[in-house]
């Protein structure tokens, strides 16, 4: 069963390939285990995906954190400066939230984007996250604050909660994956593009699935196998 393979692909740090649903982004996402990025990975991610790489994280992980959503810090900031309240304006056509919160480099790291900076500040994050679930309210929060400044090169995502009951993003569903897998909640994703610039479509990334011996999962397989999970 292709689920069972990509929980065993994403243990052994591999990549798996996911597809949200037709009628919505309608876009394929090379995914990773954040707490396996490396270096190499996020070239792949760079040169195979081409799309914007990210960092997910679980509700409970933000909010042991206390991480907003990007609007929300915009609109607070609007007092100041105006034209983020209009900017701010989560109009998009294929959802009702977006969920970006802020970016991210480690301290560690110097301009954050090389491919060393970016896998040393998203498996530092990583380890926080996994850790977080396992201490007192507060560590987080000063762990986070002590290793990290912001902005930087690594866009974070907050997954929605209840996980999967409203939202079912590409945040969500590889979130799903990571803790379904029995690895710190969160994933690096990236989407994937074609070379006319578009999004890759749903058969060429089954193609490149199969031509690399990767899983290509759909949005709708995650979700079932979550409810199922779940219970």
């Amino acid at each position: 069963m292709d689920f069972d393979r990509a929980i065993s692909a994403l243990g052994r740090g591999e990549f798996v390939l996911v597809y949200d649903a037709d009628g919505r982004e309608a876009e394929t996402d090379l995914t990773v285990a954040s707490e396996f990025v490396s270096p190499a990975a996020i070239r792949t991610l760079r040169k195979e995906a081409g799309g914007l790489i990210c960092m997910t994280l679980s509700g409970e992980v933000r909010e042991r954190i206390g991480l907003p959503f990007m609007t929300d810090v915009l609109r607070h900031a609007a007092s100041t400066y105006p034209v983020l309240d209009a900017v701010s304006a989560e109009d998009i056509k294929y959802d009702r939230h977006s969920a970006f919160s802020i970016s991210v480099n480690h301290r560690d790291t110097f301009t954050g984007v090389t491919d060393k900076d970016r896998a040393t500040t998203i498996a530092r994050l990583a380890a926080i996250a996994k850790e977080a679930l396992k201490r007192e309210n507060g560590w987080a929060a000063h762990a986070f604050a002590d290793e990290f400044r912001s902005p930087g090169h690594v866009p974070l995502l907050n997954a929605a909660e209840p996980l999967l009951e409203g939202r079912r993003g590409h945040t969500e569903l590889t979130t799903a994956l990571m803790i379904m897998a029995g690895l710190a909640p969160t994933a690096t994703i990236c989407e994937m593009m074609a070379d006319d610039g578009r999004a890759l479509s749903k058969e060429d990334a089954k193609a490149y699935a199969r031509a690399r011996n990767l899983v290509f999962l759909e949005g709708q397989d995650i979700v079932r196998a979550w409810r199922l999970w779940s219970v």
